[in-house]
């Protein structure tokens, strides 16, 4: 394990966080299972991948920032067993988000696995089923993740907490769910678009990404406990920053990073033509050139390893990484002072701060 992983794990894990998690989702998934069990024994392969899809991987990033938001405003580990669980939830619209991602981009794998549709599609043919195996798998796939997110919706209430303490985070919680859909159309929207501007793209980065992966979690946590609007002001002033921050690093590794590492096969980002900044930038400042490869190559879905290289040296040439490294840099640093100048609690400070660096400079 390398220093970055090694410091990644003991921030998530701190205080057993990311294990208590863990034993969270688990139990309340069982207890799903065994509904579905109820209703037919033909929903046990979708109790099973959704259980196995959640369970199997995951960094637990968003729940760590809901759970250190609320430590933040004045919450302490004495007392904090019913709020693991509510920020928890926060996994579960995770995947639901995942699951839905990997449909509407054609993903084949997620995590090093299968994704959830091209698990359907293989057990459609595997059984012999009639109809169109693909057709049956991003069918199952919708639903999966439609269920994942009400599941969400059902653990946050089942957490133990007080109907004030929930009623004050909900909004912010409804806030993030429609800003990720928000988000997750605009992407669609770029992709079907002829040219996207940086600005476009990191519109779509804050509101797809950034927003439901750090501030709303603060938010929610922060609320539980019943913070200020001062410390949520905080929150936002860091947390857009690092959630923007993470989602430029997400897209250099969906160019750059190495498979074996972030469970996806590289250069997908590539064949799926995603707008992302990095892409957005390497046509505002690439050569003509360099521009027509880009414009040429991106978005071919049989683009072959030779292809990927060619397109990814143009998009080297053109200055882009760079450009998008010096917005990491200056998102990452705005955020951390403008976490050092609020009321945030110490220790939940500095764990905040180090996931801050974590996101930004992240491997997977």
């Amino acid at each position: 394990m390398g220093i970055l992983h090694a410091v990644s794990a003991s921030l998530l894990d701190r205080d057993g966080l990311r294990e208590r998690i863990g034993v969270e989702l688990a139990a309340f998934l069982a207890e799903r299972a065994a509904e579905l069990a109820e209703i037919s024994a033909d929903l046990g392969s979708v109790a099973t991948t959704i259980r196995d899809f959640v369970l199997d991987g995951g960094k637990r990033l968003r729940p760590a920032f809901g759970y250190w938001g609320w430590r933040g405003a004045g919450g302490t580990a004495t007392s904090d067993a019913a709020v693991v669980r509510a920020v928890a939830a926060l996994e579960l619209v995770h995947a639901g988000a995942l699951i839905h991602d990997d449909v509407m981009d054609g993903s084949a794998t997620r995590r090093g696995a299968a994704s959830v549709h091209e698990r359907f599609a293989d057990l459609h043919r595997s059984s012999a089923w009639t109809g169109a195996p693909a057709g049956f798998g991003r069918a199952a796939a919708i639903l999966l993740g439609d269920l994942t997110l009400v599941w969400a919706d059902e653990m946050l209430a089942s957490a133990r907490l007080s109907i004030e303490s929930v009623g004050r985070a909900r909004p912010a919680y409804d806030a993030m769910r429609t800003e990720v859909m928000a988000g997750q159309y605009l992407d669609v929207l770029a992709q079907a678009q002829p040219s996207v501007t940086a600005s476009q793209a990191l519109r779509v980065a804050r509101y797809k990404s950034a927003k439901y992966t750090v501030e709303r979690p603060l938010h929610l946590g922060g609320l539980l406990h019943g913070c200020s609007t001062a410390l949520l002001d905080c929150y936002s002033a860091y947390g857009v920053p690092v959630g923007e921050a993470f989602q430029l690093r997400d897209d250099l590794l969906g160019v750059y990073g190495d498979p074996g590492v972030t469970g996806k096969p590289a250069g997908d980002d590539l064949r799926e033509g995603k707008r992302t900044a990095l892409i957005a930038l390497a046509l505002e400042h690439g050569s003509n050139s360099e521009v027509a490869v880009v414009q040429r190559l991106l978005g071919d879905p049989l683009l072959d390893d030779a292809g990927v290289a060619t397109l990814r040296a143009a998009i080297d040439d053109s200055g882009a990484p760079a450009r998008v490294e010096a917005l990491i840099t200056e998102r990452l640093d705005r955020g951390v002072v403008a976490l050092a100048g609020g009321q945030v609690e110490p220790v939940a400070a500095a764990v905040l701060a180090g996931l801050a660096e974590m996101s930004a400079t992240r491997h997977a």
